[in-house]
């Protein structure tokens, strides 16, 4: 009888181990996942943050932009104080429709001496990044005081209340010199002048010329037509100066940056 020969299976060899293979033990076990993510984020943010450490600033210079004049500042604080940057943004972003509608894009050098900034983060009604001069400030006022005079369709609140609000100004000067504190350029000059510009820009008769060279291009009227300096007049000094400072007809990006 013929020997039969029985073939055996050879031992499968040793597979070696695989990156996947060692992510499991990771994986499985809680404090190594938690170490190594930790490792990872940081390693991360110092490769984003620490570079910035060596740039005198971020962002881009642009010329025209200034500090806001005292009165602009204050209307800028009315306008926070009453909630419009939940409706209303301040950036327009690059994209063909939002471009064609609202103007050039917003450059981070316009909001560079917000504090707060006023981007937003929705839109009940339009971006008024460039609302500046789009209306008079008839239309201003009459949009504040019955917003559905103007705009039938719109769900915004009556603030006819500004009108009537007056203001004297006796605290600008320490709101310029907190905004200073915080990195805005206000000189001394324009500290010890602060009510005086705050003043001046409301009264088309006075004598107003000291202020516009400390302020270039700031609007100089009596913005609600009503005696005296209202919270209005601040607001609509504010709304007309958005998105002025710079003249894009002449703007060219800087590509070295």
């Amino acid at each position: 009888m013929a020997d039969t020969q029985v073939n055996t299976p050879e031992a499968p060899k040793p597979r070696k181990q695989g990156i996947l293979d060692r992510h499991k033990i990771l994986e499985k076990n809680a404090t190594l996942l938690l170490v190594f993510s930790f490792l990872v984020v940081t390693i991360g943010g110092i490769v984003e943050i620490a570079p910035l450490f060596y740039l005198e600033n971020t962002i881009e210079e642009v010329e025209g932009v200034r500090p806001y004049s005292p009165l602009e500042l204050e209307g800028r604080n009315v306008y926070i104080r009453e909630g419009c940057y939940v409706c209303h943004s301040q950036m327009i972003r690059p994209m063909r429709d939002e471009v064609e509608r609202y103007g050039h894009y917003s450059l981070a050098a316009e909001s560079m001496y917000d504090h707060p900034f006023q981007w937003g983060s929705k839109r009940t009604g339009p971006d008024l990044a460039r609302v500046g001069g789009r209306y008079s400030d008839a239309w201003h006022v009459a949009h504040l005081v019955d917003p559905q005079s103007v705009v039938p369709e719109s769900v915004m609140p009556k603030y006819g209340f500004l009108k009537n609000t007056l203001i004297d100004g006796r605290y600008i000067e320490d709101v310029m010199a907190t905004n200073a504190f915080v990195g805005v350029p206000y000189s001394d000059e324009m500290l010890e002048n602060g009510l005086a510009d705050f003043r001046a820009q409301a009264d088309p008769d006075s004598d107003y010329d000291d202020m516009l060279d400390r302020y270039p291009g700031a609007q100089v009227r009596n913005f609600d037509g009503e005696p005296g300096i209202s919270e209005m007049d601040a607001l609509i000094a504010y709304l007309q100066v958005l998105g002025t400072m710079v003249d894009f007809s002449t703007f060219t990006p800087d590509e070295s940056r």
